[in-house]
């Protein structure tokens, strides 16, 4: 027969295959290993041996694999019949790339397990099985990010049936399905960035991360940065590996621009490039990064005074009031109060009520800081009551300066909403700053106002620090 024909003889093939695979393999490897069906070692070549510290090979006949090679899986492959085909080995040396395999009797039952370390042949696969450690690593970390960045609030936390907070949430909802920008307007302490997690929840992007940016938060030298990330070393003090900006963050997901009426207009413009070209540079860099975010930006600024007064850019404006969604002050529905209230306490597990008389007195306030102002005051009224039914006394003793609802806000003849809106936020922040001896900070945390916040609406109001 010639060594041709002899090909075609399968079983034959497969028996010279084998025996040509094991000795070439028990060769090239640093040391090769067999147990029996009792994982005791029946045969190991010289060099592993050595490696553990035998003297001979002959040593290790008859004994435990673990008891000469600390960690061996080989019994777990005679138990189970499944090889590891590539693993990690200890040795007293240094780590080995390491196979097994079972063994099996003519009838197919597993009869004992073979072991090749192959660090010799496969040095090149030690770093690169690091590196896939490494990438391990990596993503465990990112995922556990992604975690952190998660939403925890949806439309459910929305709490009202009020015809306008009803309206809000339709809105809200309809614009989750979209990709386009949605801009919230509202008063401060309105719930615009609860709304903005339940729109990312309920959108294609939810597996993603919600990244928050407040514009009104970040020293003004810092926002870019913070933006768009840096390049490595891009100025003195930055990180020389550079640092990831929100937009790269946000990637995939939704970035959300909270109080953006208070960004600068150098940055406006890099943010309408966003929008529009769906690129970006980080600082000091001349490389161009692709964005794929979805944008919800809101604000308790009027945005349309502000680009008359030059503050804001009209192109951005634009951009961005694709979605609008007006979130309404509490004053406007107060017939939410009591479920807002309820679903408070329960927040800051407290076993507090409101009698009637409370729900009275809740209804009679304006609520200048809106949903933050009555949990504060809910959760003052909690913590100083002994009673577990809140009164109306304990509400009154919370609230503090109390702004009565029924303060003229009726329009005027041929007013605007605007005008109307602009007048009672003038005549409530004149009476704030009055009853506070003209203190700014002190009007501001009875407002539910940041500092800043205060300062400039009374600059568009035209109202004098010294009132």
């Amino acid at each position: 027969m010639n060594p041709t024909e002899s090909l075609k003889d399968y079983k034959r093939v497969r028996t010279l295959a084998i025996r040509s695979l094991f000795e070439i393999i028990e060769q090239s490897s640093e040391g090769t290993v067999i147990v029996d069906r009792d994982a005791n070692i029946v045969w190991m070549n010289e060099r592993y041996a050595r490696r553990f510290g035998l003297n001979s090979a002959q040593e290790a006949i008859g004994r435990a694999c673990e008891s000469v090679i600390p960690g061996s899986l080989l019994r777990e492959v005679v138990r189970t019949g499944r090889p590891i085909l590539l693993d990690m080995q200890d040795t007293p040396k240094e780590p080995l790339v390491v196979m097994r395999l079972p063994i099996h009797d003519n009838a197919g039952a597993v009869i004992g397990a073979i072991g090749f370390a192959l660090f010799d042949e496969l040095r090149s696969l030690s770093p690169m099985l690091k590196r896939y450690l490494s990438m391990q690593e990596e993503l465990a970390s990112t995922r556990s990010l992604l975690r952190a960045r998660q939403t925890k609030y949806n439309f459910a936390h929305f709490i009202g049936t009020s015809n306008a907070g009803l309206e809000v949430k339709r809105r809200a909802r309809r614009s989750a399905s979209a990709e386009s920008p949605v801009l919230l307007l509202g008063e401060t302490g309105t719930g615009k960035e609860l709304l903005a997690q339940a729109i990312h929840s309920a959108s294609p992007r939810a597996h993603k991360a919600f990244v928050s940016i407040n514009s009104a938060a970040i020293p003004e030298s810092l926002l870019e940065a913070e933006f768009f990330g840096t390049a490595p070393g891009a100025f003195t003090g930055a990180d020389r590996k550079g640092r990831a900006g929100k937009l790269q963050i946000a990637q995939g997901g939704t970035l959300f621009l909270d109080e953006i009426g208070d960004m600068p207009l150098p940055l406006q413009s890099k943010l309408l490039r966003v929008l529009q070209e769906k690129e970006y540079e980080p600082v000091g860099s001349n490389e161009v990064l692709q964005s794929d975010v979805r944008v919800i930006a809101a604000t308790s600024m009027d945005l349309e005074a502000a680009i008359k007064r030059g503050e804001f850019r009209a192109d951005l404006y634009y951009r961005l009031n694709v979605l609008p969604i007006q979130v309404p002050p509490l004053r406007e529905r107060l017939e939410d109060l009591a479920a807002l209230s309820e679903a408070i306490l329960e927040e800051l597990r407290s076993q507090h009520e409101l009698n009637p008389a409370a729900l009275n007195l809740l209804r009679q306030h304006a609520w200048p800081g809106n949903i933050r102002e009555l949990r504060n005051v809910l959760e003052r009224a909690a913590l100083l009551s002994d009673d577990l039914v809140l009164t109306a006394a304990d509400i009154r003793a919370a609230i503090g300066t109390f702004a009565p609802v029924d303060v003229n806000v009726e329009p005027l003849p041929h007013e605007t909403f605007s005008q109307a809106r602009a007048r009672f936020d003038r005549q409530l922040i004149e009476t704030t700053l009055a009853q506070c001896g003209g203190k700014v900070v002190e009007a501001a945390e009875r407002l539910g106002l940041g500092r800043s916040t205060l300062y400039k609406k009374m600059v568009a109001l035209g109202i004098a620090e010294s009132q």
